[in-house]
């Protein structure tokens, strides 16, 4: 062979090198990145303002709903909301702790998928990719309104169906559900559910979840508790565990635990620090609850408004001071408030809430805090007249069905809460 004949092979060569090393690159460049406390795309700093929206994959089950689901993205586009925080599925079906649960279920018995549920799951990803959205997904739930973990507990055999069915008081609830972190057929459950997810290979557009930069982050659970102090070692363990185990199987994504913050670890700060410390746990999250955790009383919003700020900007400043001495992003990814006078009814005012979302925006931006969802996107979905808890047949709203239906959503025609996220919006 003639020396330039090797100098042209030499060449084509070098050219399918660079050729695949630059494909390589914009690929990886596709997926969100953690840098310090901050997240970069495409080598650009990335922070959002984005919503809850667990029900979305639901919606992609059928031709009716799928119509809602596609105007709901497009409304969401439009309004600059480009991050959205959904559950992966439920897990069981009937009454847990005695109120109605998420349904259809992604596994609706120990190790038995439905594979039309994930369908729903793809066809929301697919449309999230066309409009340039990312989401964070969670793979399971410490609370009984999908199932989750108390299911689990179910399904080894530590929790009977019965028991399941009736309604708990908070310390048998507490005592079941810290029995997961230590229950070894619960997780190996859990683990399954884990890989089907990240393994799962979209219908619509064919990618492998675990290679679709349209997931920002996997988290390991919505508000994973220890529940009881003596669970602590086996929390941790859980988490360090499950956070290695998903990186094993997926190098690209983000993984975060879900968690509320101290309201999470029974308001010790120190365990907080610990489970985000671990190496594969990239950002910290916490969740703010002015009406759940006390701050006001009854419909008493407005007497107690000093309290709620107070209260919440204390919440945060605490766990900022975590996130910059484990050199990480924190996310308030959940926040609410009621309308006023913790009314239903969708047309009632929100002139509270506003200031509370225009409060958490601002700390946000002051602090440095890497992104916020509120929750939760209510939509084109509206609560039946005059009816409080979810039933079998109602329409999907923020408000999962353990909860009054329209206590905390967020509807498609709150003109003036979307004029407050829309003023907080970054080019």
């Amino acid at each position: 062979m003639t020396k330039w004949k090797e100098y042209c092979l030499l060449a084509v060569l070098l050219t399918r090198i660079i050729f695949c090393f630059s494909q390589e690159t914009k690929v990886l460049n596709s997926f969100i990145r953690r840098n310090d406390t901050g997240f970069r795309l495409s080598g650009e700093p990335y922070y959002f303002i984005g919503t809850n929206y667990w029900y979305g994959p639901l919606l992609g089950n059928n031709k009716v709903d799928k119509i809602r689901l596609t105007e709901e993205l497009s409304f969401l586009k439009a309004k600059g909301i480009f991050n959205l925080r959904i559950l992966a599925g439920a897990e069981g079906s009937g009454n847990d702790n005695g109120m109605p649960r998420v349904s259809p279920p992604l596994q609706s018995g120990e190790g038995l998928f439905n594979k039309k549920v994930l369908q729903g799951l793809d066809f929301l990803l697919n449309e999230m990719s066309k409009r340039n959205m990312h989401a964070v997904i969670y793979l399971s739930n410490n609370w009984e309104w999908s199932g989750g973990f108390l299911q689990y507990v179910n399904w080894s055999g530590e929790i009977s169906r019965q028991k399941m069915n009736s309604r708990m008081t908070w310390d048998e609830q507490r005592y079941y559900v810290s029995k997961f972190y230590d229950c070894e057929s619960c997780i190996r459950d859990y683990k399954k559910q884990v890989e089907v997810i990240l393994n799962r290979r979209n219908i619509y557009n064919n990618r492998i979840y675990k290679n679709d930069p349209t997931i920002m982050a996997w988290e390991l659970a919505n508000e994973p508790r220890p529940m009881l102090q003596s669970s602590f070692n086996s929390f941790c363990r859980w988490i360090k565990n499950m956070s290695q185990y998903i990186r094993y199987i997926d190098r690209n994504h983000l993984i975060t635990i879900g968690s509320e913050g101290m309201a999470g670890t029974n308001d010790d700060i120190s365990l907080y620090k610990k489970i985000n410390a671990y190496k594969n746990i990239d950002y910290l999250t916490i969740h703010i609850w002015p009406k759940n955790w006390g701050y006001f009383q009854d419909t008493s919003i407005a007497k107690s408004w000093t309290n709620i700020i107070n209260n919440s900007a204390k919440y945060i400043d605490e766990h900022t001071r975590i996130a910059e001495e484990l050199h990480k992003p924190l996310v308030i990814e959940e926040f609410g408030l009621p309308r006023d006078k913790v009314s239903y009814d969708p047309q009632a005012k929100t002139n509270l809430r506003d200031e509370y979302y225009k409060f958490i925006f601002e700390e946000s931006r002051k602090k440095g805090i890497a992104g916020c969802n509120f929750w939760a996107f209510g939509g084109l979905g509206r609560p039946d007249k005059g009816q409080v808890f979810w039933k079998a047949g109602d329409a999907w709203i923020g408000d999962p069905p353990n909860e009054e239906q329209g206590l905390n959503s967020v509807y498609n025609s709150d003109t003036s809460t979307w004029k407050v996220i829309e003023s907080f919006m970054r080019p």
